[in-house]
């Protein structure tokens, strides 16, 4: 079985990794958001301790790669697979479906590891300095937004059309971007949206995120919001998705 796994996580590594698409969403992307954040006056006014803009702006992008890779980047293409009964045939060999979720999943460990290290390089290019236990302390921190959004991004591809899939996951990815507490702090919000998006996954993770690199004081509010939508998107899951 192990093997078998691994196999699987290779074969779907690999195939993230060549598409075209997938390549401009999970790297190219985050990158130039990252260049365009440092560059740019937009992050001045949430600096705080003597934080660069760069300081500012790599909790956020890391939080966004997740979100790229786990959620939008592996919810498409398990959307197209269970569109081309690649999903029903998997599931009957010996690979099953527990070895195909877990084959996807250390897929989107490997291209998470990929995604950390490009960015982690551009930005000490761009100045970043970070200390060995944020960076430390970075990586449990965005297996559990792994965990959270790639439940999510299942529960949408095992539910709807393939089609459906592409133009939801997008459409959420760029409104998280812009507007969920990824790339900027909850005080860019007004006073009733930022109450109601803490309560996403994509705010309480870039909370945690930032609370992390910056050094603030750590709340556990986010933590438990971020667990809470690792519980739940799991559960609805296993109890809504169609392989077929």
């Amino acid at each position: 079985m192990t093997r078998r796994v691994l196999a699987q996580a290779r074969f779907e590594t690999v195939t993230m990794v060549r598409n075209g698409e997938q390549l401009l969403l999970l790297v190219i992307l985050p990158v130039m958001a990252l260049v365009a954040l440092t560059m740019t006056d937009l992050l001045d006014p949430y600096r705080t301790d003597g934080a660069s803009r760069v300081d500012v702006a790599v909790p956020g992008i890391l939080v966004l790669c997740v979100i790229s890779s786990a959620f939008s980047g592996q919810g498409i293409q398990t959307g197209f697979d269970r569109r081309y009964g690649v999903l029903r045939y998997l599931s009957t060999t010996p690979l099953g479906r527990s070895g195909l979720i877990a084959g996807k999943f250390l897929a989107i460990m490997a291209v998470l590891v990929l995604q950390y290290v490009i960015i982690a390089v551009v930005a000490v290019f761009l100045g970043w300095q970070p200390p060995v236990l944020a960076v430390v302390g970075s990586i449990p921190l965005l297996v559990l937004v792994a965990v959270s959004f790639t439940g999510l991004g299942m529960l949408i591809a095992g539910t709807l059309r393939a089609e459906a899939t592409l133009a939801v996951l997008n459409v959420v990815w760029v409104a998280l971007a812009a507007g969920g507490g990824v790339l900027f702090p909850l005080t860019t919000l007004p006073a009733w949206a930022s109450w109601c998006v803490q309560w996403l996954p994509s705010a309480a993770a870039g909370e945690l995120m930032r609370e992390c690199f910056l050094g603030s004081t750590t709340t556990f509010v986010p933590l438990l919001v971020l667990g809470a939508w690792a519980v739940l998107s799991w559960a609805a899951t296993v109890k809504w998705f169609k392989w077929v």
